[in-house]
């Protein structure tokens, strides 16, 4: 009797495997799933910088127009600080970006062998998508259901188990609220006068308010379904789409 081939690092759980024929082309998600965990986080830190450095930007400019005195240096320096932290927003949102999409395509490529029939679109998408302009404030999502449905772990009796979608929909409803919040705030500072600078930062605030709600939304989906992935890999590869005995579809 020959021993079966060693499962990937940190994607299998006890129970089965997968065929071997299969085995080759599942890759693990678990290290880049931490590493884009992680990034949210730094995420969620560098948004909290930037509440900080708004507070202190608002308090300077707070009441401009009630009074004829006003100072320049702190209102400066104040705008200089909040500028610095918008930077490391920007720098801590490209790295996970580049991340997260690596990590996403992984999972797509997994979603594949668990069951192909369940995908409504082909691997590339996974990338590309992200970068379809306004058309990719959906064609994500409908990548990320089709994994979704494809890694949910079945009983061990065969049966189908329903697994909420919440943790996907509620990451992505907040994900494109927040995008287009901050993208309509960023414009209003931007373009904002003197007098209304206070009114404006609030409004960017509430923005960075909202990102960190979807950051750690996404951290939670990125861990419900990395912890999915390994769960299903460890039941085989038969397809979740073919009908159970009950007649009752997966979900």
């Amino acid at each position: 009797m020959t021993a079966r081939p060693a499962p990937p690092h940190g994607l299998m759980a006890a129970g089965p495997v997968p065929m071997p024929e299969a085995l080759h082309r599942l890759r693990s998600p678990v290290l880049l799933g931490k590493a884009a965990v992680v990034l949210l986080g730094g995420v969620i830190a560098t948004d909290v910088l930037a509440l900080v450095t708004g507070m202190n930007l608002r308090s300077e400019f707070a009441g401009l127009g009630e009074t004829g005195l006003f100072d320049p240096a702190p209102a400066d320096r104040a705008e200089i600080l909040y500028g610095m932290a918008g930077s490391l927003q920007l720098l801590a949102m490209l790295a996970t970006a580049v991340v997260f999409i690596i990590w996403f395509h992984r999972v797509r490529i997994n979603a594949e062998v668990f069951d192909a029939g369940l995908q409504p679109m082909r691997p590339g998408w996974a990338i590309g998508g992200w970068f379809v302009p306004v058309a990719n404030f959906w064609l994500p999502r409908r990548v990320a259901a089709g994994v979704w449905t494809a890694s949910a772990q079945t009983n061990p009796d065969g049966g189908w188990r329903t697994v909420s979608m919440a943790p996907l929909d509620l990451w992505w409803t907040l994900w494109v609220v927040s995008t287009l919040f901050t993208w309509s705030a960023s414009k209003i500072y931007d373009q904002a006068e003197l007098s209304e600078v206070a009114g404006a930062v609030t409004l960017v605030m509430a923005a960075d308010g909202l990102d960190i709600v979807a950051a750690v939304l996404a951290i939670l989906f990125v861990r419900k379904l990395t912890r999915m992935q390994g769960e299903r890999a460890a039941l085989g590869t038969t397809p979740l789409s073919v009908p159970s005995p009950t007649g009752q579809a997966p979900v």
